[in-house]
């Protein structure tokens, strides 16, 4: 992915009553960068996760930032220490956000749950609780995994194919939103003269016939706050795109540059409205990942730092376990169409080796150049380290002032189309207050984001309607069945 330059100056003035920004806070304990937990004074140990999930989540509340969010992963293993050291130990995402239900009073509270492996009554029962006790704020991140040792940690003999699991993630949001509903307008009278406590014709069966969720309902607990908890998913293939169009409220988009974003969020707005939805019911949304100095050379120092303590090795095998293969030189031979594994880590990329580099290659000096302002020849020289640990960082990277990423986000929402920005911390310390205290106000004094908060459900902050109960609006209607299974599915939505 790509980056703004780091050392332009501010060319967006104020404009009143702009469409405001959607900022969320991406929450990895030990940082984004996978060399972020070694940054010094950075929180690196995830004994202190309980403390450094509350701090993070009061700050980004401080702010008014939309939400905070917590990915998972349901595996661990020796290779995550070089791959992603983020994943390796973690609290689970409901827990977490449960946990903040009662620390926070504002922010929304985002948790990622993985429909493969997710049982529906127990998701939606806890989920409508979570919602409720925080007052409506909570919001869910629906994935189908990608992690093989997955299926093992839950007594399967293998991780499911893309098809079952993209069946499996739909029949679940359709079975929640059916026991979500379960209690409608009504439904508790609770009147204590006439002794009457419930309306049972008001009490629904979710009646969800699948393969892979069947649930009888109805729920005991009562309908969210929200309705409908918010759905955020993320995905390129077919079926993911598929699944944003018919059910999310969110959509997760990598984008590798502007021109980019621009004609895909402009195709999911057109995708949408073919499925008879409203292309302003699904915000999108994109990760960043800034490092923030208060000048741009500040910023590049932080930037090399974390470079330099990114394991890497010079050969293809570094010798200790789990150790990737993508972590060698050898492995830019590909994207260069030159023998990178000939030279050491830290020599210089001449001008000349440069120049036979393949379009792929010259892609990948001109994102060093961005992101850290080191260029072949100059002062700042490219090395070979450069270019490998730029490859690896998949993240959308810019590195500069407060001003300069706040830039980078005007012109992505302006020109882009994007509606907001997961917000990826290279590691939790000083740079999340970096992007608080300083990209957060510069921003508002643009008229990008809202002085304070506007409403109290995370709903609110997205700017979503509340969706009316499926089970009184007569759209339970049966699932068109796919040819990968012969489940009868009763769904909450149309297809």
């Amino acid at each position: 992915m790509t980056s703004s330059p780091a050392n332009h100056k501010n060319v967006h003035p104020a404009v009143p009553n702009r469409r405001h920004i959607i900022i969320g806070a991406m929450f990895r304990a030990v940082g984004a960068y996978p060399s972020g937990w070694r940054y010094p004074g950075a929180h690196h140990d995830p004994h202190d996760d309980a403390e450094v999930i509350r701090a993070t989540a009061l700050e980004a509340e401080r702010a008014g930032l939309d939400y905070i969010f917590f990915g998972d992963w349901l595996a661990t293993g020796p290779d995550l220490e070089f791959r992603d050291p983020y994943l390796a130990a973690r609290i689970e995402p409901l827990s977490a956000v449960g946990f903040l239900a009662g620390v926070t009073s504002r922010i929304g509270l985002i948790a990622t749950v993985n429909a493969t492996y997710s049982d529906a009554y127990t998701l939606a029962r806890t989920s409508a609780s979570v919602d409720r006790l925080s007052g409506g704020r909570l919001g869910l991140n629906i994935v189908t995994g990608a992690e093989p040792r997955a299926a093992a940690n839950h007594g399967r003999e293998a991780h499911w194919g893309n098809e079952q699991r993209y069946d499996s993630a739909e029949e679940l949001i359709d079975a929640l939103r059916l026991l979500w509903d379960s209690w409608g307008d009504g439904a508790l009278v609770a009147d204590q003269e006439s002794g009457t406590y419930l309306n049972p014709d008001r009490l629904h069966r979710a009646d969800f016939q699948g393969e892979h969720h069947p649930v009888a309902g109805p729920l005991n607990v009562l309908r969210p706050i929200q309705g409908h908890v918010p759905l955020v998913h993320a995905g390129t293939s077919t079926r993911s795109r598929e699944l944003v169009h018919s059910r999310a409220d969110l959509a997760l988009l990598g984008l590798s540059g502007i021109a980019e974003a621009a004609v895909e969020t402009a195709a999911l707005g057109r995708e949408i409205a073919a499925k008879g939805r409203d292309p302003q019911a699904v915000k999108t949304l994109t990760p960043v990942l800034p490092i923030i100095g208060a000048t741009v050379e500040e910023a590049w120092d932080i930037h090399d730092f974390l470079v330099s303590r990114v394991p890497v090795s010079p050969g293809p095998h570094d010798g200790r376990e789990g150790f990737p293969d993508t972590r060698s030189l050898a492995a830019l031979n590909d994207t260069l169409g030159f023998p990178a594994a000939d030279f050491d880590l830290d020599a210089e990329v001449s001008v000349a080796d440069a120049a036979g580099f393949s379009p792929r290659g010259r892609d990948l000096i001109d994102l060093v150049a961005r992101r850290s302002g080191r260029v072949p020849g100059s002062q700042r020289p490219v090395r070979w380290r450069d270019l490998l640990v730029n490859q690896l960082v998949p993240y959308s990277v810019v590195v500069g002032t407060p001003v300069q990423v706040a830039d980078y986000l005007q012109t992505w929402h302006e020109e882009g189309g994007v509606d907001g920005f997961n917000v990826l911390t290279p590691y939790l310390g000083d740079q999340f207050e970096r992007f608080t205290r300083g990209v957060i106000p510069e921003l508002r004094a643009r008229g990008l984001f809202r002085e304070a908060y506007q409403g109290t459900t995370l709903r609110d902050h997205l700017g979503l309607t509340v969706p009316a109960n499926v089970h009184e609006r007569g759209e339970s209607q049966p699932r068109e069945k796919r040819s990968t299974t012969d489940a009868t599915v009763s769904a909450g939505v149309t297809k």
